[in-house]
């Protein structure tokens, strides 16, 4: 599914680029740094009652390659690529024999997000500024690393969006940016039981772009 989005996007650039003669292509690379909020729960055997919740919040650093096209009225489309990991959350709790079916230990799991691919518009604020306002589509895939006896959740694919201000010192921009990712649903596969997780995702952080 990620490679035909991908696929549609990039005939996206192509008709902007034959469509709008002045058209300029930028590239770039940016660093970005921010806080990751998490807010799930776990449960055992579909019962609400083996309800396991946990709210996340984790400080992520990161960088993004990026090319966009640019109209002669400063409407730009892009698309940026994160090619890092970012850990959106991470925990673990100790089971004894008498409440856990596999038997006493310490459960362990942790969620990054992976792939990151961003397809955006920025536009200009107001005439005769540098101020600009961006929003974006994500698309990128959960995946998750964990400690149990004999079960594991595998990794999922979700979209999310961005909302984003900034200003425009030409090669140099600077923005604030807001990020929400849909709900994620992860079902464990193997072991006795039944375990699901529940979890959504938001982020806010700064970004610094530089281009060629």
């Amino acid at each position: 599914m990620k490679n035909n989005i991908i696929a549609f996007i990039s005939s996206l650039f192509l008709i902007f680029s034959i469509t709008s003669l002045k058209a300029e292509m930028n590239y770039g690379f940016s660093l970005m740094a921010g806080q990751a909020n998490t807010s799930g729960h776990e449960l055992e055997n579909g019962a609400a009652t083996d309800k396991n919740s946990a709210d996340i919040e984790e400080t992520f650093f990161g960088g993004s390659i990026f090319v966009e096209f640019e109209g002669a009225n400063g409407v730009a489309l892009g698309l940026d690529y994160v090619p890092l990991e970012v850990e959106i959350g991470d925990g673990s709790r100790k089971d004894t024999a008498a409440v856990a079916e596999n038997g006493s230990g310490t459960r362990k799991a942790s969620a990054s997000l992976e792939d990151l691919v961003t397809v955006y518009a920025s536009f200009p604020l107001n005439v005769g500024t540098d101020l600009y306002g961006k929003i974006g589509y994500h698309m990128v895939e959960v995946t998750t690393s964990e400690t149990l006896p004999n079960a594991s959740y595998g990794n999922d694919d979700i979209t999310g969006y961005q909302l984003a201000v900034g200003k425009d010192y030409g090669n140099f921009k600077g923005e604030i940016f807001y990020s929400d990712f849909e709900d994620v649903s992860l079902t464990a596969s193997g072991g006795s039981g039944s375990h699901k997780i529940e979890a959504d995702a938001d982020a806010l952080g700064v970004k610094i772009s530089f281009s060629f």
